[in-house]
């Protein structure tokens, strides 16, 4: 393939750019909230949209979702909660069980397990997938390109003021750290309290219990009760992404390697949209190293960030190193920016396909300060989105499918 000019490559990145700030500036008035009609909407328009591009196959795919996360952790809080009242009351046997039903509760939810209490006490709803096919199905090798269209609620725990003044004054105390605090480890600490009241008759436990308790109930009571944001860097930042990327392949096409361009619902319920694309998906992709995946999520902040783990609980590396350093060593190839050794303390649509067996990259975004910018705040609107950054990401991911296509990393 020949290079193009510097004339094609200005059109080039003149239509990437308003690509992006379509699909962004769009999709943004939707409240997407998950398992809404707004979000089913915004998978509708997108689908309609993908299929403009030429060479482009789109299916929708209705897949099955018990609603967002907040109102099951609120009612695990106040379990956990009636569990040092029956310690409290000298039912230690009955309060420790409870609470060590909320404990595994909790972790079922935050990382990511099999979802039993949620399946039990939840209504089952829907959400919608929307996949995007770029290339010969009999290829040998495939890559799968993901985000979500869904967008979150906020909540008092989102506000960065604490960490903004604390990057203003010592800058240099955040630049040691790459691990955010493990936030759900507050909602473990109360029922871990409770066992250990139950066990030791220390009274001392249980108002830790109590205190921990209230505290992390209030937190996700009030992610419940509040508004869902515009969610233009979580996530339209990377659906535009995946829109550009589409285009960009029509342009200049990774012959010899199939893409898919999928876009998730329901991700801010914990991933129930990846979980099901994973389950109706993976006998048909190419197993082993042959499939690779990188999830685009938030990718509109100044600085772009590869993760190398995730975990609210506890961490769990991705699998396939290998494709992270590939998409290092092209990010350099393009002079973009891509800083390395970060792992999340929140749960994204990576983990499903990494614990598939799927080499997995993560591409996210952050601020000077350290955290993603506006995020699941009500400032997370178009204007506010580093819409340069959104375009490297996809010019990034192009590159690495043609990379791919070239046998590289294989």
């Amino acid at each position: 393939m020949l290079p193009m000019s510097s004339s094609e490559t200005r059109f080039a990145a003149s239509s990437l750019a308003q690509s992006i700030r379509e699909v962004v500036e769009t999709l943004a008035p939707l409240d997407r909230t998950p398992c809404s009609p707004g979000e089913r909407e915004a998978a509708s328009w997108l689908a309609g949209r993908m299929q403009a591009v030429a060479g482009v196959e789109v299916t929708l795919e209705d897949e099955p979702s018990w609603g967002t996360f907040p109102p099951t952790a609120t009612g695990l809080g106040v379990l956990g909660l009636l569990a040092s009242a029956l310690v409290m009351g000298g039912r230690r046997g009955s309060g420790a069980l409870l609470a060590a039903c909320g404990l595994a509760g909790i972790i079922d939810e935050a990382q990511n397990g099999p979802r039993l209490l949620r399946r039990l006490v939840r209504r089952r709803r829907s959400t919608v997938n929307l996949i995007a096919s770029v290339g010969d199905e009999g290829s040998a090798g495939t890559l799968v390109v993901l985000a979500h269209h869904d967008a979150p609620q906020t909540g008092f725990l989102f506000d960065q003021t604490l960490q903004r003044r604390l990057h203003e004054r010592a800058p240099q105390l955040l630049e040691r750290f790459k691990t955010p605090l493990p936030q759900w480890w507050v909602g473990l600490a109360g029922p871990l309290c409770t066992i250990a009241a139950a066990a030791t008759r220390r009274r001392g436990f249980l108002g830790a219990a109590f205190a921990l308790g209230l505290l992390g109930t209030a937190v996700v009571a009030d992610i419940w009760r509040n508004e869902t944001v515009p969610g233009a860097n979580d996530n339209l930042s990377g659906v535009a992404a995946l829109v550009g990327l589409a285009e960009l392949l029509q342009a200049s096409p990774a012959a010899g390697l199939r893409v898919l361009l999928v876009s998730c619902g329901a991700e801010e319920t914990l991933q129930d949209g990846v979980r099901a694309f994973i389950a109706r998906h993976r006998h048909e992709l190419p197993p082993g190293q042959k499939t690779r995946f990188v999830n685009l999520d938030t990718v509109g902040s100044p600085h772009l960030v590869m993760l190398e783990a995730e975990g609210p609980v506890w961490m769990e590396s991705y699998t396939g190193p290998w494709l992270r350093d590939l998409l290092a060593e092209r990010a350099r190839a393009l002079g973009i920016q891509l800083h390395r050794g970060f792992r999340a303390r929140a749960s994204t649509d990576s983990v499903i396909p990494s614990r598939a067996g799927f080499p997995t990259a993560t591409l996210v975004s952050m601020t000077d300060w350290r955290s993603p910018a506006n995020y699941h705040l009500p400032s997370d609107v178009p204007a506010n989105l580093d819409y340069d950054a959104v375009a490297n990401a996809t010019r990034l991911v192009h590159d690495l499918a043609l990379a791919l296509a070239d046998g590289l990393g294989n």
